[in-house]
């Protein structure tokens, strides 16, 4: 029997409610702080003297920085608990995105949002991890799909925030608005339980180092290379190369709408006002990336991991050149709605199939190298559709990222189905 996004938290104990809840803010908290950059671009371009390249560069650090943090917050999530490592992270963007609000340089705008990246980075592998491994097996694909639709909340909000901000103050006022999220950790600390499957490993772990030389215990689980070894080498590589593909059309797409939206025809945008460009957005967040990152965990759950991707990917792929040759605001609505839908809902199954991949002991790092590291090989994209956009105009630019869309789809096709699998 389907079961809705209510029914499914009717199942869940209070416990698991929590660390829904959890992941769900620290993604739409992350979302808010890092997109409050591609809603300001325009004035901070202006206030700092930066061209396009340029801006698309410091997005590019950001980037970099989130595959760097995915990292690191992955092996800190493996040592000393998903709890903690996401509160850690929350703190990282969180105060960064404050610092971005005091810079009067590019250079120190460029070192606040490089260390923001790492805390983004850490956030979405803590969080998928800690869900992944408090739900059960049948309602892992919807819980941890919902945690994902959360982004497109935290986008829209930061939309919304802009939005009124800048009426009555400028850029900077927008980004010190982004230490909000930092009281979220009260919450975390107090309320939400550590993964007791974390904790359960933990201590055999912590047991097995105290048998004497000669007893048996498991080899090689606790070094990052075995997720490049068999049985994990295919789909390690795999996964690494459709969430760079995906990665790349994202950004190189939803950092660069916003201006494209608002710049001047004459420098490659669509004109439109400040209020018609938060209108766009917010609509484009809420009745289309939402329900694309919700409807991913319930298709998965039908079709299966692995023809979820590619049907969603080649969606994207094909819809992006449309997008991009469309004038009026009635078609750049709808079909940017369509294409955020395809284009992001994706990514609810990053986090599934790699927490149904890889064991216990490896699950943190391994989807923060395999989405993470991925974000750190697609920074290069704001840059290059920022660069593209000021030689060739931002139309132009955005049919890399259909490109790219359906590289990834290709990648859909060499995953494992791992639809049903238990976690270990």
């Amino acid at each position: 029997m389907a079961i809705g996004p209510i029914q499914l938290l009717e199942k869940a104990t209070p416990d698991q409610r929590r660390t829904l809840l959890a992941a769900f803010l620290g993604w739409m908290l992350d979302a808010f702080d890092a997109m409050l950059y591609a809603l300001v671009l325009t004035y901070v371009m202006r206030d700092l003297g930066m061209s396009k390249a340029t801006s698309g560069f410091l997005q590019t650090l950001t980037l970099l920085a989130s595959g760097i943090g995915g990292l690191l917050f992955g092996f800190l999530a493996d040592r000393i608990g998903r709890k903690r490592a996401l509160m850690l992270s929350i703190l990282t963007y969180s105060i960064c995105s404050f610092g971005s609000g005091l810079s009067t340089t590019v250079l120190t705008l460029a070192v606040f949002r490089f260390v923001l990246g790492l805390g983004m980075g850490g956030e979405w592998n803590t969080g998928a991890t800690l869900v992944a491994e408090t739900w059960p097996d049948e309602l892992r694909a919807k819980a941890i799909a919902l945690v994902q639709s959360s982004w497109a909340i935290g986008y829209a909000l930061a939309a919304l925030v802009a939005g009124i901000v800048l009426r009555y103050a400028n850029w900077r006022m927008v980004f010190l608005v982004g230490i909000l999220p930092a009281v979220v950790t009260l919450w975390i600390r107090r309320r939400v339980p550590e993964s007791q499957m974390w904790t359960e490993h933990r201590r055999r772990a912590q047991d097995q180092s105290l048998e004497p030389k000669g007893a048996s215990r498991t080899q090689g689980t606790d070094s990052f290379l075995t997720i490049f070894h068999l049985p994990y080498r295919k789909s390690t590589i795999v996964l690494l190369l459709l969430n760079f593909f995906g990665l790349f059309a994202w950004w190189g797409m939803f950092i660069w709408i916003p201006p494209y939206l608002s710049l001047p025809i004459a420098q490659g945008g669509r004109g439109f006002s400040l209020l018609r460009t938060a209108t766009l957005l917010i609509v484009l967040n809420l009745l289309g990336m939402f329900p694309g990152y919700i409807s991913f965990g319930w298709v998965a759950d039908s079709l299966g991991r692995r023809k979820s991707f590619a049907l969603y990917l080649f969606a994207a792929a094909v819809l992006v050149p449309i997008y991009a040759g469309a004038s009026s605001p009635s078609a750049l609505l709808v079909l940017g709605t369509m294409v955020a839908f395809f284009g992001t809902g994706f990514f609810s199954g990053s986090g599934l199939i790699g927490s149904e991949i890889y064991p216990t002991p490896l699950r943190a790092r391994a989807l923060g190298f395999t989405y993470n590291g991925a974000r750190a090989m697609s920074c290069v994209s704001p840059w290059i559709i920022g660069w593209v956009g000021q030689a060739r105009g931002l139309r132009s630019a955005f049919y890399l990222c259909g490109a790219a869309f359906l590289l990834a789809s290709v990648m859909a096709t060499q995953l494992p189905e791992t639809k049903g699998k238990k976690l270990e």
